[in-house]
Parts: C-alpha cells; sequence; structure tokens
C-alpha cells in the first residue's frame, strides 16, 4: 500500500476545514500535480488485481470510479494510478453550463454523507472530448466509462437531442457510455424513467448507437443510471425495458431525494442528492430487484454509500458484479479502493 494513501487521515482535517466545493477542486488539482511529477506518480501508483469481465470488456479489478467527481475528464490519468479497474467521468452535456449557484456541496461528516446540487456544471462535450483524447488510460488498458446528460436549458422534451448529441460525440473514445437521467440536479430529469419517457429516449438512442457502430466498426456498451428512490413498479418497468432496447448494463444507484437518515443534522435539509451511507440500503434494494427481474448474466454495477469492504461485498451479495466509489473516497480516500478489491477478490 502506497505510503501517500496512508497520510490522507493526516491531510483530511485541513480539507474538511474548507468549503466542500473548494476542498474537491484542491484535491484533484493536487492529485495532478502529484501524477505530472514522475517521483510522487511512483509512490501513489496502486494497481490491484482482480481480473473480471464486464459486457465483454476485461476490468483488471471490479472497483470503478462513479462519475461526477470528474465532470470535465481533466484527470483520468491521475485518478485510475490510484487503483481503479474502471473510470467514469462526466457529466457531460453538449454546451458548457455553469450549475446551481454557491454553495452547492454540504458535507454531513456525523452520517459520512455529502449532499450537491451542483447541476450537471461542465465545460460542454468539445472541450471533454479533447481532455479525454489527452488521456493514456485506454492505452495503458484502463476501462473508461464516458458519462453523458442534457443541458438545463434544453426543454425535457427535447432531452433526447442532447443525449444524441452526446452519444455521437463521446463514441470514438469511449469503452462504455452511460446516459445518467437520474442526477436529481437539472429538473425533471427524473421524469426520463417513465415509461413512456424512457421508451422515447431510448429508441432513437439504439438506432443512433447502431449507426455510430456501423461507423466506427465497434459496438460500444450502453448503460442507463438510474435513481434510488424508484418503487417496485417503476424499478420492473426499466427492466422490462433496458433489453428490449439493447442497452447493455445499468448502474444502480444515483443520489437520494430522501432525507429519513439525516433528519436534524446540520445542512440535512439542503437541496440536492444526498449520497453515502444513507444511500446504501436503498441501493441494495434497486439491486435486487433488478437482478431478480433481469436475470443472473445481466451487468449491473452498484454505486451508493460504499465507505468499507462490508458494503462492497453487500452490493455484489445484492447482484451486483462491480461496484462504483464516490464519496467513500472524500471520507476515507483512496486506500478504500484496495480494501474494497480485496475484500472482493477473497
Amino acid at each position: 500500500m502506497s505510503f501517500l494513501f496512508n497520510t490522507y487521515s493526516l491531510a483530511r482535517p485541513a480539507l474538511f476545514s474548507l468549503d466542500a466545493e473548494t476542498a474537491h477542486d484542491i484535491t484533484l488539482r493536487s492529485l495532478q500535480k502529484a501524477y505530472d511529477c514522475s517521483l510522487t506518480r511512483g509512490l501513489m501508483a496502486s494497481q490491484p488485481e482482480h481480473t473480471t469481465t464486464l459486457m465483454g470488456l476485461r476490468l483488471r479489478n471490479p472497483v470503478g470510479l462513479a462519475a461526477g467527481l470528474d465532470k470535465n475528464g481533466a484527470h483520468i490519468d491521475a485518478l485510475g494510478n490510484l487503483g481503479f479497474g474502471f473510470v467514469e467521468v462526466g457529466t457531460v452535456t453538449p454546451l458548457a453550463q455553469p450549475g446551481n449557484p454557491k454553495p452547492r456541496m454540504f458535507r454531513l461528516p456525523e452520517a459520512k454523507a455529502l449532499i450537491n446540487r451542483l447541476g450537471f456544471n461542465n465545460q460542454g462535450l468539445a472541450t471533454f472530448i479533447a481532455n479525454v483524447q489527452k488521456s493514456q488510460w485506454r492505452q495503458h488498458g484502463g476501462i473508461l466509462g464516458l458519462n453523458i446528460g442534457k443541458n438545463a436549458a434544453t426543454p425535457i422534451e427535447r432531452a433526447v437531442d442532447d443525449y444524441l448529441l452526446g452519444l455521437e460525440g463521446v463514441y470514438a473514445h469511449a469503452d462504455y457510455i452511460t446516459v445518467n437521467i437520474s442526477s436529481p440536479n437539472t429538473q425533471n430529469l427524473r421524469t426520463l424513467q417513465g415509461q413512456d419517457e424512457l421508451t422515447q429516449l431510448l429508441l432513437p438512442l439504439q438506432e443512433k448507437r447502431k449507426a455510430l457502430a456501423d461507423q466506427h466498426g465497434r459496438k460500444v456498451p450502453m448503460v442507463v443510471k438510474i435513481a434510488p428512490d424508484l418503487n417496485t413498479e417503476q424499478i420492473d418497468v426499466i427492466a422490462s425495458l433496458l433489453p428490449r432496447y439493447e442497452v447493455d448494463g445499468v448502474i444502480a444507484t444515483n443520489t437520494t431525494l430522501s432525507r429519513d437518515a439525516v433528519q436534524g443534522l446540520p445542512h440535512g435539509q439542503e437541496a440536492g442528492g444526498l449520497s453515502g451511507p444513507p444511500v446504501h440500503a436503498l441501493s441494495l434494494e434497486v439491486i435486487a430487484r433488478l437482478r431478480q427481474q433481469l436475470g443472473a448474466a445481466y451487468p449491473i454495477i452498484g454505486v451508493g454509500g460504499i465507505l468499507s469492504s462490508r458494503q462492497a461485498k453487500e452490493k455484489i451479495s445484492a447482484g451486483a458484479n462491480a461496484i462504483q466509489l464516490y464519496t467513500g473516497l472524500i471520507y476515507r480516500g483512496p486506500a478504500l479502493i484496495n480494501e474494497c478489491v480485496q475484500a472482493l477478490k477473497h
């Protein structure tokens, strides 16, 4: 285990004394500087092995980075160097947008949770693709997921236009593509999880992907990321539609709107999506129901509230084939990656 991984607990109090979004930006910049220096890059390097296959992709290990940490794809190599088996970046929208007003990210340390209402803040598709093209992660065998969404200014009735632009833009540069229809921070976005709305989205995406596969000579897996706040009937509808429209997998889940687990805590009633341990049980229920409905072979990526190896194993036991981390990294640091890999390995 890298010496630098074990120093995160020393740096965390200083980071937690700052505004959450400021600390996030400083951490990414510091990580990038450490990666750009060959000496510290070697000290940080970790590549725990537990080879697995997901959607026909060979992963070095089944522990990935969830989308949202690196929205612009500017730090892919530095993040991959921490030991992830796969890295997902975004969400990217066709046009650059600032996101929601600040402050828009809040820590809830008592629950080891976060609330964010960032709102797909990103520099747009052109910058995103340029950043992805500069990265070396894929050339060195890393698996890269690119996560696409819609601009806030695009009416929900025309959301499909933005997703088609995103799909076409990222297709040549992705190992898999995630269609994010579950962020709670873009108005009406979650309505796309309804039966009629999802059908109207997936059909043109399916047709566009077939054309892109012919154009590029390879079929890039496409997955959908869903919310933890769905009832059984809604989950069943989604599970029936995904295979019908040749969607290759599902990510369960995004952040929750529920505040049951953080009642009375400072910032507990801030608007936005809640992540961390309060999401874990919700995502387990969604994963288990998806597995029941989709059968044993359908790829499911479990995400939400993994702060320990125990929670990683619970995701797999519920039916996930691989997992992703986000909030756990903020509270535990990169040592959590190897801890989860070793737990899943044994």
